[in-house]
Parts: C-alpha cells; sequence; structure tokens
C-alpha cells in the first residue's frame, strides 16, 4: 500500500486514518531520513488513538521513549536515533512495550537483530515535487488489514 502526502496536514489524517485499525501488540516502524514526516505521523497517530487532539506530545529523541494511555491499552513512542547498541532497548522495557502496548518506533533499523518480524513498516521518501510518499508494508500490515 503507498499513500502521496503533500502537507503536514495530509500526513497527520493519514495516520488518524490508521489509528483505529491498530491493537496492543501492534509494532509500527517508522523508516525515513531527518524531515520525511516521522514525528509528525508519530504525533498524529498518538492523538487520534489517545482521542486528545491538543495532547502535547514530545519527541522522544533525548528520553528515547515516551508512554501514552489511550482507551485500550498503553502506546510506547520510541526514537532510537541516539541508540548505540540494540541491547541497550531492554533497559526501556522493550519486552512489556511489545507484549502489551502499541509500539511506534523511530529509527528502527537501529533495533538490529531485535527487529520483530511481525511489524508493519511504513518507508517515508521526498518526491520530486516535495511530496512525501509512505510506502506500507509488512507482516503488521496484513494483521491491521492493509
Amino acid at each position: 500500500m503507498e499513500w502521496i502526502t503533500r502537507s503536514e496536514e495530509e500526513t497527520a489524517q493519514r495516520a488518524a486514518d490508521l489509528a483505529p485499525h491498530l491493537q496492543a501488540g501492534t509494532v509500527l516502524c517508522l523508516h525515513g531520513d531527518l524531515g520525511m514526516g516521522k514525528s509528525v505521523f508519530a504525533r498524529a497517530l498518538i492523538r487520534a488513538l489517545t482521542e486528545k487532539p491538543a495532547l502535547e506530545v514530545p519527541s522522544p529523541t533525548f528520553t528515547l521513549v515516551q508512554t501514552y494511555d489511550y482507551p485500550a491499552g498503553e502506546i510506547w513512542h520510541f526514537d532510537l536515533y541516539r541508540l548505540k547498541d540494540p541491547d541497550e532497548v531492554y533497559e526501556l522495557g522493550w519486552e512489556e512495550a511489545l507484549v502489551s502496548a502499541i509500539s511506534i518506533i523511530e529509527w528502527p533499523e537501529r533495533l538490529g537483530y531485535l527487529l520483530p518480524a511481525h511489524r508493519l513498516d511504513i518507508h517515508f521518501s521526498a518526491m520530486p515535487d516535495g511530496a512525501r510518499q509512505l510506502q506500507l508494508s509488512g507482516e503488521g500490515a496484513k494483521k491491521v488489514g492493509l
């Protein structure tokens, strides 16, 4: 599946469209270079899941993880840009998140061998006209009905 977005608002809307399809145990991996819209997407997804459009959603760049409650459980938002070794993720509650929460992971390639096989990957890339291409793939795409 592929989405094309031409603004932050469209990227946020795609995240909101995806939200009802997610459930505890879903691992969502956001791939792409800096400035591609991964954080915009993650913030909008968290706001949609929590049903709080004005929720403050800080980037977990320095804390590496932020957690949020939503009506059906928890959301764990990981930003692994500063992760130096995949095993460091265990210090963040990694195993708990995988079992009981929706996990949103920016910079998932930092997980190396710990990257879950059953996940939904979204690859963000720039198009020549400035739009963003979001390509959805992986085992998790089937799980959420995409």
